[in-house]
């Protein structure tokens, strides 16, 4: 995720990015995406090994800003983007300028959307609140919003870190007035630094989204749970030209739609009334071994006649019919 001051170096990625893409298509060839086969038409252009677990996940999406500029969704989403976090405000007087061009779109076009907003450290929280409250949209369909939450170190006017209880002080604040706003508990997106200085231990009932580019996450964070992963920034997703955010969600398909309807809770890892009970077939009763035929014959079940009058054997009487001939008492 970028801040507002923050710059994208256009000309260095795409000087870079021609080699690159060249590395990666090789990788490719020898397994080191295995996620290729999950979403063919995505990509990397500047891959890195420590972060196959996440390239794994079955579940997968994007987050986004002004900085990918104008996005075809609708391509977007038939490359299997199954969510997008979009980036909304930023501070107390800050709205990204295509956040409600990429709302929409993403609405449009099927994509499950998200709105986050951008911490600035150097503003009271009451005016954050009143900020995004103000241009986050309470849409019902919407995924739960995201707090982002780093140290403005490319700021200006704001690069200093302020101490850690009064940056706790401030995310209970918000977390509270996001919650409050669109009724959803919100997620916390976090880098290694940030949380390293001011999270770690700290609200643990919330769903974390946490970056690591270059390492597995239990690597770089002392957690021991995740709910999204921020694996790359140089990803490739068709409509949208350049790099994206690409992440992973850390469970299962069933996890994911529960967690969208409000029946599972991924930051507690608690089922609302429970966890649902998957239905299982029941066997049929063991037959003893002596009543199957041979392993080798299929193992079908013998079936025997009731007792009952038994025929009497038939005889040959070679003499008379040259066959076999049955006689009655």
């Amino acid at each position: 995720m970028a801040p507002r001051a923050e710059t994208r170096p256009e000309a260095r990625r795409r000087a870079k990015s021609t080699g690159r893409l060249a590395i990666c298509a090789l990788l490719g060839l020898f397994g080191a995406e295995p996620a290729l086969a999950l979403y063919p038409k995505k990509g990397d252009s500047d891959p890195h090994a420590g972060v196959r677990d996440a390239r794994r996940r079955v579940i997968q999406g994007i987050d986004v800003s002004r900085w990918q500029d104008d996005i075809d969704w609708q391509k977007v989403k038939d490359a299997g983007t199954r969510f997008a976090f979009i980036k909304a405000t930023e501070g107390g007087d800050h709205l990204d300028p295509m956040f409600r061009k990429n709302w929409a779109g993403a609405k449009a076009a099927g994509v499950p959307r998200g709105a986050y907003h951008f911490v600035y450290w150097c503003r009271p929280a009451k005016d954050q609140i009143r900020w995004f409250k103000r241009h986050i949209p309470r849409d019902p369909d919407a995924l739960p919003p995201v707090l982002d939450v780093e140290w403005n170190g490319e700021s200006a006017k704001c690069g200093k870190k302020i101490p850690r209880d009064k940056a706790l002080a401030k995310i209970r604040e918000m977390l509270k007035g996001l919650q409050e706003h669109t009724g959803k508990k919100p997620i916390i997106y976090t880098d290694i630094t940030f949380h390293e200085d001011v999270l770690e231990g700290e609200f643990n009932d919330h769903p974390y989204w946490l970056r690591s580019t270059a390492a597995p996450l239990h690597h770089r964070y002392e957690r021991k749970q995740w709910e999204f992963w921020q694996f790359t920034t140089t990803g490739r997703v068709p409509g949208i030209t350049g790099d994206v955010d690409r992440n992973a969600f850390f469970g299962s398909e069933h996890e994911f739609a529960a967690w969208r309807d409000g029946r599972y809770d991924i930051g507690a890892r608690k089922w609302r009334g429970g966890e649902p009970k998957v239905a299982t077939t029941p066997k049929p009763p063991a037959t003893p071994a002596g009543l199957r035929t041979p392993k080798a014959a299929g193992g079908t079940p013998l079936k025997f006649l009731p007792p009952g009058r038994i025929p009497r054997a038939a005889s040959r009487d070679v003499a008379t019919t040259g066959s076999l001939a049955s006689r009655d008492d």
